[in-house]
């Protein structure tokens, strides 16, 4: 009797918990504690506690930190766009659009654009978006894929050709010729190393006129063919005195510039093979 009495004391005091329990965990605790011993209900009790207990945790983010992420998540602006084809996806309205021949269609609504597009099997570029309107172009898929290896070849050309210094000779119009040859051969190692050689000649006589120093410059680039050109041609900057600025030549110009030695010199065969059949007849 008084174990029955016991049993329902304990189940009295555990009814509460054990609906919780239940509700949450869709544990049959009731069922359990009516089929135990006292010392089981105990226990099983205890279980139910320990089960219970909340263990407080971090929440998963912030309004703060979930800014600071998307503030980490920004692109770098100063990163290099990749040049391709935005699709029709265009979130301007009014474009500026140049044609795939490079002439400019003035400024379009972008539905006309895509229309364009679809009609002529283009792509579309962006070339300066943060303009008002933004500027794009039209391509064909070939135009883009060798645009993207040029883009590619010139980055190449600039990480290995590394950071360009400017360097800077000043003589005399009057320099004697072996401090002349002394100051090319200066300037060649320069020009050598891809550098930028500013030259600065200044003239003692005034009444002479600028064209002794100009023709001076001229001279020092003849020393250098295919390797050396005028970054800016040669000016006047003050009275009795005159500068340029040298660097080193492209392959596309120094090809170019064998290619006009070479006509040059077909030229001046020419001349004389004319020049000796004209005497000949003479005769």
């Amino acid at each position: 009797m008084a174990s029955l009495c016991l049993r329902k004391l304990i189940h009295q005091a555990t009814r509460n918990e054990t609906i919780c329990i239940n509700k949450y965990f869709d544990i049959p605790l009731m069922q359990t504690m009516q089929k135990t011993t006292f010392s089981q209900a105990l226990m099983v009790m205890a279980g139910a506690k320990r089960r219970l207990m909340f263990v407080p945790t971090k929440s998963f983010c912030t309004t703060g930190e979930a800014e600071k992420k998307s503030e980490g998540k920004k692109k770098n602006p100063n990163a290099q766009k990749t040049f391709g084809s935005i699709g029709r996806k265009i979130p301007q309205r009014i474009l500026h659009v140049i044609s795939e021949n490079g002439d400019s269609l003035g400024n379009m609504h972008r539905g006309d654009v895509i229309r364009l597009m679809n009609d002529r099997d283009l792509k579309l570029v962006p070339l300066r978006e943060n303009e008002e309107p933004p500027v794009y172009r039209l391509m064909t898929g070939k135009q883009i894929h060798e645009e993207q290896l040029k883009r590619r070849e010139k980055q190449k050309a600039s990480s290995k050709a590394g950071p360009v210094q400017l360097k800077e000779l000043t003589f005399s119009a009057a320099i004697a010729k072996h401090d002349l040859e002394t100051k090319i051969r200066q300037i060649q190692q320069w020009i050598d190393k891809k550098h930028h050689v500013r030259i600065s000649v200044q003239q003692r006589n005034v009444a002479d006129g600028p064209e002794k120093m100009l023709a001076l410059f001229d001279q020092i680039v003849a020393t250098m063919p295919e390797k050396a050109t005028y970054l800016s041609q040669p000016r006047v900057v003050k009275e009795g005195k005159s500068t340029c600025v040298l660097r080193h030549m492209s392959d596309k110009e120094a090809s170019e510039y064998r290619k006009m030695e070479k006509e040059k010199q077909t030229d001046i065969l020419k001349e004389e093979h004319g020049n000796e059949t004209e005497s000949s007849e003479l005769q």
